[in-house]
């Protein structure tokens, strides 16, 4: 079990996690996980990965708090952004600290978002326009049952008969291959979505997919390479110089203390020749001084080499490049580092010394001073290309894309401009905390960068983009992202991100890529337009149909179709779009994002039923009148046209292109619908048929 090192009852003790209580005093070195929340009352060099909660690609510096031990509260809020706050579940990059404990369990941040993760889940999008859906169903069939059923018992058909009539109708119109259907193109979407390594945990999220208008992504990893990189060293002036970064380098591969990510990408940016160097000291870096040295030997040549923050390195500096130091070049060296801060770099100063060559091996902090001031070396975690293309490929599918990060508001702004994402607006999590729902509600759809937000206000912006009417992905793999992806309508993770954001997610990409995405979402809104085939298909004809049986029986002297014949007629045109998974999807049908549009259904359901219903009412009258046809025999007539022309419906409504010549359905649709056809016309002549009293046409 994991334990922390606790001061208690003047000793220090190992203590298991679950056993610490607000008050104890924790130490923390490299490479500990923080096992609860609190504040910093001592530190030495104490840098914190916390992109667990917040994202942040770079380690962040913890300082030691203001205020005596004594005065601190249990249980005050700490932001996510204090400097001298530390959280459960983060972890020690470098350096030593105690901290006093002040949040444990679900207090702690960490235990939020537990408790967040086991509250009950909003109503996604696709779930709600399905419960819309049934309710439309069950008015629909209702209302037509009672009529029919009063419509024969009028006309003297008798009470049971007209009843058994009615239910007849009823299953006709019930979609009851609905969830068969739907099962088979969600099964089918997700089988073609992993060959494009896009893994579907929660099937019913291919939907949502296919109908999201919104994706959420954090920065780190999705923009960004997720890696710390040296992209520039430079002289004071700003203009690329060798010498700045041979002599970072040198300092870096001769650096034996703790090593920062810092040091890892200059070693990573190219190999330096150092064999003609010998290290003679290092003094290592402190939070008082804020930088590290290394006393290096070249032959006859002994030189200090100093690196760390610019306010730190400027302080020793007396002259720069050989000109000695005035208060101009001071403000020359700030212009240039605000410029670097600016276009969102991370950055050292480097500066140099010559020392007499003695027989010194040993050196003091305080001997830097007089320092050559050399320049700056910025990193920056730098942009995916890929994702230019991808971006522009997602405003083609009209998804907008909108930045949720931990990072400032600077570096988000300088990554956004290198990848070509227009800043529509940007909101800093302080900005977001001063302001209500409403107030919030009618930003939220116009700004697209969201910096230094908090868990609970990623959390809130999804909830409040949904509340307007979007349907929202959301793109994350920190524990921090766990409640974000629960909230949205489809919870995008990746499959190196941490387990809890697996769990929550309702789809796993298998490499962190907007690409990835990008077909994901079209293969989501094939199969949606597949499923809606279905519910157009089924309704426009099983409406019709019903209509037109209802009328005929208030006209005919017997029923147009006997109860069973119904059913079997319904469940073999129900078997006739089974295949409909399978279907081609005309390629400008994926355009747009797929919605539940209930007035769009109900008009559609109408018109194609009322044009349905005039041709069933002539074929009564062929049937009928000119030929004659009486009972079994214009029932069965109308049993096999009814089934041709249903399942001709199947080829002019999966495509609003001419069918056949501009649109092909699949091989599997045509051969299903010829062996339903061919089966239906063959049953008259069949034992079968017999006893459903289908008769063969004279």
């Amino acid at each position: 079990a994991s334990s922390a090192t606790v001061f208690r009852d003047g000793t220090k003790q190992e203590v298991p996690f679950a056993m610490l209580v607000p008050g104890d005093i924790v130490e923390l070195m490299a490479g500990d996980v923080i096992p609860a929340d609190g504040r910093v009352i001592s530190a030495d060099d104490f840098f914190v990965n916390q992109s667990a909660l917040t994202g942040e690609s770079f380690p962040v510096e913890k300082n030691q708090v203001d205020v005596p031990p004594a005065l601190l509260r249990e249980g005050e809020t700490l932001p996510l952004s204090d400097e001298t706050a530390v959280f459960m579940g983060t972890s020690v990059v470098t350096g030593y600290a105690t901290v006093m404990i002040l949040a444990t369990g679900p207090r702690a941040e960490f235990g939020k978002i537990a408790a967040r993760l086991a509250a009950k889940e909003d109503e996604t999008a696709f779930d709600r326009g399905l419960r819309q859906f049934s309710l439309f169903i069950m008015k629909l069939t209702f209302v037509l049952v009672i009529l029919v059923f009063f419509v024969n018992a009028f006309f003297g058909r008798g009470v049971f008969d007209s009843f058994i009539f009615a239910i007849a109708i009823a299953v006709g119109l019930t979609p009851e291959l609905l969830p068969v259907i739907m099962s088979v193109a969600l099964a089918h979407g997700s089988l073609v979505m992993a060959k494009k390594q896009v893994i579907v945990k929660n099937l019913g999220a291919v939907q949502n997919f296919g109908g999201m208008n919104i994706l959420c992504t954090d920065k780190t990893g999705t923009l960004t390479e997720d890696h710390i990189t040296l992209v520039k060293c430079v002289d004071p002036n700003g203009v690329e110089s060798a010498e700045v970064l041979h002599f970072a380098y040198l300092n870096s591969i001769f650096h034996t203390s703790r090593k920062s990510p810092l040091d890892t990408a200059i070693q990573e940016h190219g190999k330096i020749e150092t064999l003609a160097f010998v290290k003679v000291d290092e003094i290592p870096f402190d939070f008082e001084r804020r930088r590290d040295s290394l006393v290096l030997q070249n032959g006859g040549e002994r030189v200090m080499v100093t690196k760390g923050a610019p306010e730190s390195v400027v302080e020793v500096s007396t002259s720069v490049s050989g000109t000695p130091m005035t208060d101009e070049l001071r403000a020359a060296l700030r212009a240039t580092y605000d410029q670097l801060s600016s276009d969102g770099f991370r950055v050292l100063a480097i500066a140099t010394k010559a020392l007499p060559d003695d027989a010194r091996v040993s050196y003091r902090s305080d001997e830097e001073s007089e320092m050559v001031f050399i320049g700056f070396a910025a990193f920056l975690d730098p942009p995916k290309q890929s994702v230019i293309s991808t971006l522009e490929e997602l405003k083609s599918l009209h998804v907008s894309v909108k930045i949720l990060t931990g990072d400032s508001e600077v570096l988000t702004e300088r990554i956004c401009r290198d990848i070509g994402l227009p800043v529509s607006g940007m909101l800093t999590g302080a900005q977001i905390a001063e302001m209500s729902d409403e107030a919030l509600l009618l930003r939220v759809g116009e700004v697209n960068v969201f910096a230094r937000v908090s868990p609970e206000q990623k959390e809130r912006i999804v909830i409040l983009l949904r509340k307007a009417g979007n349907v929202v992905g959301y793109l994350g793999d920190g524990i921090n992202d766990a409640p974000v992806l629960k909230a949205a309508d489809v919870g995008i993770s990746v499959n190196n991100a941490v387990d809890v954001a697996k769990e929550t997610a309702d789809i796993i990409l298998l490499s962190k890529s907007l690409s990835v995405l990008k077909d994901g979402i079209v293969q989501g809104r094939k199969t949606f337009l597949n499923t809606i085939k279905y519910i157009k298909m089924g309704f426009s004809s099983n409406f019709g149909n019903m209509f037109s049986m209802m009328g005929a029986s208030a006209v005919l002297p017997f029923l147009p179709m006997l109860p069973t014949q119904i059913l079997l007629n319904n469940f073999l045109y129900d078997l006739s779009q089974t295949t409909l998974p399978s279907d081609h999807i005309d390629e400008e049908t994926t355009k747009n994002p797929i919605a539940w549009d209930m007035n769009g259904f109900s008009k559609y359901i109408i018109v194609f039923g009322i044009a349905s219903s005039v041709f069933d009412f002539f074929m009564f009258y062929l049937l009928y009148a000119v030929f004659d046809m009486k009972d079994s025999a214009f029932q069965t007539g109308w049993f096999i046209e009814s089934i041709a022309t249903q399942v001709l419906i199947i080829f002019v409504i999966r495509t609003k292109r001419v069918p056949f010549f501009r649109s092909m359905p699949s091989v599997y649709i045509m051969m299903n619908a010829a062996f339903i056809v061919g089966l239906a016309w063959a049953l008259p002549f069949t034992v079968v048929g017999s006893w459903l009293h289908l008769v063969p046409l004279p």
